[in-house]
């Protein structure tokens, strides 16, 4: 699919820019880091600027991938990035089919696993933990390793578990003499791992994770969504962890249209 040649829309939406602004707006290609204070536009420098990718066919929707961490920024987002494209026309919701790349972290990496499952052990249909299964979980195994659970709480496990995933560590990158928790973390972790395979679920943790491996280890995968996404626009970028770092970088590395706020 060939990109839509460039055009001069209208421009009113840059008009109400700071200079500061506009030419984040306006810098389009290569490297961008939009570093600012609360209160001083960020998200709508992020929401212009993907709409005006838009507007001046630098990219088709679906060529354009955008992240933040929260479900509400998310929704607030496109609901920016609506009225922009839309003006008073635009839907009180914002429309799902539209074809962008817009969600949390979480949102778009599960919507990737979800279309290669197989690939890392599980079917499309798997499910998504919440804390509470998951303590429960680790508290089984914990049990049927004859672990005593009043030691070497359930909790503590899963947060030392969460921390290596959050860093991109699988259980093979793990040393198997690590000393958090007197090692039981790092014993606990495939046991974990692979019960969730048997299970067909995942923890929030496991979303990225999948998603490094499936990059890893099937260069036609990762080559189908780094050439996908032309421009890549990330907000709050202070909080990424290491796993999310490692992921943009994957899907950025091609042709470096990385914006971050």
């Amino acid at each position: 699919m060939s990109l839509p040649a460039q055009s001069h829309a209208p421009t009113a939406y840059l008009d109400v820019l700071n200079p500061e602004q506009r030419l984040a707006v306006e810098t389009v290609d290569g490297p961008v880091l939009v570093l600012a204070g609360a209160g001083t536009g960020k998200t709508r420098v992020l929401t212009t600027r993907l709409a005006h990718i838009l507007l001046t066919k630098r990219a088709f929707p679906g060529q354009v991938l955008a992240v933040t961490f929260t479900n509400k920024a998310a929704l607030e987002m496109r609901e920016r990035v609506e009225k922009l494209l839309h003006g008073d026309s635009a839907p009180d919701q914002p429309q799902s089919n539209s074809g962008l790349w817009l969600g949390t972290f979480h949102a778009i990496a599960a919507k990737i696993l979800r279309r290669h499952a197989e690939a890392v052990g599980l079917t499309a249909s798997f499910t998504i933990l919440d804390d509470d299964d998951q303590q429960r979980l680790i508290k089984q195994l914990l049990s049927e390793q004859n672990i005593d659970p009043a030691k070497t709480p359930a909790k503590l496990i899963l947060a030392i578990i969460q921390s290596w995933k959050d860093r991109g560590l699988t259980p093979a990158k793990i040393p198997e003499a690590h000393g958090m928790a007197d090692g039981t973390a790092a014993k606990i972790y495939p046991i974990y791992q692979n019960r969730l395979r048997t299970l067909n679920a995942c923890d929030f943790g496991d979303l990225l994770l999948h998603n490094l491996t499936l990059f890893g280890e099937h260069p036609d995968i990762l080559q189908q969504y780094a050439g996908r996404f032309h421009y890549i626009l990330v907000d709050e970028y202070q909080d990424t962890n290491i796993a999310q770092y490692l992921w943009l970088r994957l899907l950025a590395l091609g042709h470096r249209n990385l914006c971050c706020v």
